[in-house]
């Protein structure tokens, strides 16, 4: 996919105002990115396809569910600042390095989005709330993500954990040790990118 198709995908499921403040943000990172390592910077060029929709094409699958959205990991705002301009649900980012959570305390203000979008500077595992979805992007396995992150579930959780080509693979195995039901959705980003969704997860 294109920069152009990715923007314009944008634009046509949220609008030209969605657009420019996720331009806004795209030149955040761009420009925090030469001062830490935010996102991998051979991607920077690609930054609408490969993070930017990305993160987008989530908030759609999640069109159902009732927030606080808590984003696991969040790094550079991935999907986590993504889901909060554009899904309008509360959403919590989790980040437990600090010059990537002033990052996002920054942008944040910048945004405009301080009263729907929140930064917890520690890793998920010490968190204390209930989430209605639970994203992380390339954080860890699925299994060990649910085992870092089920505290902050309800039974009605929505999680949704972009992957590469081992999705299913990982889910045979988190199916070992969790109940739920598990799905594997193809992203439009990338041929060999999936989207794991699960939902009713209990211990087995």
């Amino acid at each position: 996919m294109t920069e152009d198709e990715a923007r314009n995908w944008i634009i046509e499921h949220f609008g030209d105002i969605a657009l420019r403040r996720l331009v806004d943000f795209a030149h955040m990172v761009e420009m925090e990115s030469t001062r830490q390592n935010l996102v991998s910077a051979s991607t920077l060029p690609m930054i609408w396809s490969r993070h930017i929709l990305d993160s987008a094409q989530l908030v759609p699958l999640a069109a159902k569910a009732e927030g606080p959205w808590i984003d696991v990991g969040t790094g550079a705002g991935f999907p986590g600042i993504i889901a909060g301009l554009l899904s309008g649900l509360p959403t919590v980012l989790v980040e437990p390095r600090r010059r990537r959570v002033e990052f996002l305390q920054d942008a944040i203000e910048r945004l405009n989005m301080a009263e729907t979008i929140s930064v917890i500077g520690s890793r998920i595992e010490t968190a204390k709330l209930k989430a209605g979805v639970i994203s992380a992007r390339a954080v860890a396995p699925v299994a060990a993500l649910l085992e870092s992150a089920v505290h902050t579930a309800r039974k009605d959780t929505l999680w949704l954990l972009p992957k590469g080509r081992s999705a299913r693979e990982e889910v045979a195995q988190a199916k070992l040790s969790w109940h739920g039901t598990f799905h594997v959705e193809q992203s439009i980003t990338d041929p060999t990118s999936l989207i794991v969704t699960a939902s009713g997860i209990a211990r087995r």
